[in-house]
């Protein structure tokens, strides 16, 4: 496990700012035969957040005794034994995706190749930063990004934030007529002939405000209505479900990997499931997206990176159709790649296709002299 330091820059009071430094973690897992495996990050968005300094201690530790001696090859071994020993999904996941690094690396293909490849490429949509400004702000992004050649776009509207100040706020009230103003200023500005998607992350909590903005997006020809209220009100997801044709799309967060979201396609809690690689593993949303072809729903994948990259060359369009691509926002500059690798996962084509990775493993090219020069932490 190596941690070292990275530059952060973020998107916030409506601009793109320095924020100081951030810790990245490299986790790697070896075998007595040569074989190497890695993943980079396991705790935020995408795999560009490194885990804590407590979580790094609890891999180099329990479960460092746990793979000690064990055939790397048993993923799914040591997947059913990292839920019994109440191993936190994330940490799950990291050695998941490690073990399927090194795997596809030891026989020379993608990850998606090991799985079973389906496709070389994905569609991308372009999934906004939450409160980028006045609706205006919001309409002309979209425009830009349709221009770029995204054929879909996902607004994450005002939350935590004044939607006039783009100042901190608790997370009440929901601002409902503001979050629907950007939603219309959107479609007037793309037309009718781009896909549009809204997320505003659980933060309205009542059903009665899930539902009038669920209405407005049905009136405005939205695809899909992400993650509306907190998730665990799933008699409400029911309801609402019910009430709305709009499809819902859910869970986002909530633990418990493919049981809880098999659990919420039972009980039609929701239209289309939601799953990423950080709750599970590779493993977990292979798993997800086959009960989801099963019962004829789509599976779309939560967030960017590599791994869900992976994922996405495994699975049929027609169960898993998208590919998020972002966080983005006005004047950030998403194709630059962080400094410790030589180019970034995803970089999307003139029709708004990202091409699933084509090295070994995940795909990481990493810069070793970059990881070297900033580390913060000894191997351990």
């Amino acid at each position: 496990m190596v941690r070292f330091e990275v530059p952060r820059e973020v998107f916030r009071d409506g601009r793109v700012v320095q924020d100081g430094r951030a810790i990245q973690t490299l986790t790697k897992i070896m075998t007595d035969e040569g074989a190497e495996g890695y993943y980079l990050g396991g705790y935020g968005h995408g795999d560009r957040d490194g885990l804590p300094r407590d979580q790094c201690a609890w891999l180099l530790s329990k479960a460092r005794a746990m793979l000690i001696g064990e055939d790397p090859f048993d993923r799914e071994q040591f997947w059913h034994w990292m839920w019994v020993s109440k191993t936190p999904e994330n940490l799950l996941s990291v050695i998941d995706m490690a073990l399927w690094d090194l795997q596809a690396r030891w026989f020379g293909v993608p990850v998606h190749k090991l799985l079973g490849g389906c496709r070389e490429r994905v569609k991308a949509y372009a999934s906004t930063y939450p409160n980028m400004g006045t609706p205006k702000t919001y309409a002309a992004h979209a425009l830009a990004c349709k221009q770029l050649g995204y054929q879909a776009y996902k607004i994450h509207p005002y939350y935590f934030a004044d939607p006039r100040t783009l100042t901190p706020l608790p997370g009440r009230p929901s601002h409902l007529e503001a979050d629907v103003a950007v939603c219309r200023a959107v479609r007037e500005a793309v037309g009718d002939d781009m896909v549009l998607m809204f997320d505003p992350w659980g933060t309205y909590c009542t059903y009665g405000d899930a539902l009038w903005v669920g209405r407005a997006l049905e009136e405005l020809g939205f695809s899909w209505y992400e993650h509306p209220m907190p998730e665990y009100r799933v008699g409400a997801y029911e309801k609402l479900t019910r009430e709305l044709e709009i499809p819902i799309l859910g869970p986002e967060i909530a633990a418990g990997s493919l049981y809880t979201r098999a659990d919420w396609i039972r009980r039609e809690a929701t239209d289309m499931t939601r799953i990423d690689v950080l709750r599970g593993g590779i493993t977990g949303v292979m798993k997800l997206a086959a009960v989801a072809e099963a019962y004829g729903v789509r599976c779309e994948i939560h967030m960017s990176g590599f791994g869900n990259l992976q994922v996405l060359g495994a699975t049929s369009e027609d169960t898993c159709e998208y590919y998020e691509r972002g966080l983005l926002a006005p004047g950030y500059d998403y194709d630059v790649p962080p400094p410790y690798l030589a180019a970034i996962a995803d970089p999307m084509d003139e029709a708004g296709y990202v091409k699933v990775p084509q090295l070994p493993g995940m795909g990481y090219v990493i810069d070793w002299d970059y990881v070297e020069a900033h580390r913060v932490t000894a191997d351990a």
